[in-house]
């Protein structure tokens, strides 16, 4: 697991520090189209890979019994991935039909924390190293979470460079650490700018992954890896 964590990482980190150059070369759509490619692959493999070991190794801890436990880890989860998935505002962009770029933002969610997508990734963690409580799944989580708290550093080197002073000021009036640019004064939250569809797209994929739970189980059970 260690192994395809580690792959994982280069391969996504490395083509996202190659950006700039692979975009003078092949294009902004193309390059698009094999990062995702190269990213969502590993990613299926890590997937599959961890829903069919999560339960080896070591039993560390077992609390699928207490009371309370599993509508905690659900809602953590349900939070982690409004998060996880801040890139949803531009579809058309991900997916290559528009002309990807490269964006500042310094609204929405980007007030509460500069890198969601890490905050996203420590709570999801978190939930479900609590509910499976596996030396396997322990050893994943601090895999994701390392290639995450590089990706801030990473991020940020890479906005810095491309937007210089622009990105300084972002970078002052915003913080990693959730809310903590708000508490300092900052920053203030302006809720109007969570009404956006693309947070009702997350809540609908979140009550869908609830539904599908189970399917995905037996899905990926079939998978010998």
């Amino acid at each position: 697991m260690a192994g395809l964590l580690l792959s994982f990482a280069i391969a996504h980190s490395g083509l996202a520090a190659l950006r700039p150059w692979a975009e003078q070369q092949i294009g902004a759509r193309f390059y698009r189209i094999l990062f995702a490619l190269v990213s969502l692959s590993l990613a299926v493999v890590l997937i599959i890979y961890f829903f069919n070991h999560r339960y080896d190794g070591i039993q560390l801890w077992r609390v699928q019994g207490i009371p309370g436990i599993k509508p905690l880890v659900w809602w953590l989860s349900a939070v982690s991935f409004l998060f996880l998935y801040p890139a949803t505002f531009n579809l058309l962009e991900i997916a290559a039909i528009q002309k990807p770029q490269v964006h500042l933002y310094e609204t929405g969610i980007i007030r509460i924390t500069r890198h969601p997508q890490m905050v996203g990734q420590v709570i999801w963690c978190i939930a479900h190293t609590l509910w499976i409580g596996t030396s396997f799944t322990l050893l994943t989580s601090v895999g994701l979470i390392l290639h995450h708290c590089f990706g801030v550093w990473h991020g940020d080197q890479r906005l810095s460079k491309r937007y210089g002073d622009a990105f300084e000021s972002v970078k002052e009036r915003t913080s990693v650490f959730p809310f903590l640019a708000v508490i300092q004064g900052r920053q203030t939250l302006k809720w109007e700018e969570f009404i956006r569809p693309a947070y009702l797209g997350v809540i609908g994929f979140v009550g869908l992954l609830w539904w599908a739970h189970p399917l995905l189980m037996r899905a990926t059970a079939q998978i010998n890896w």
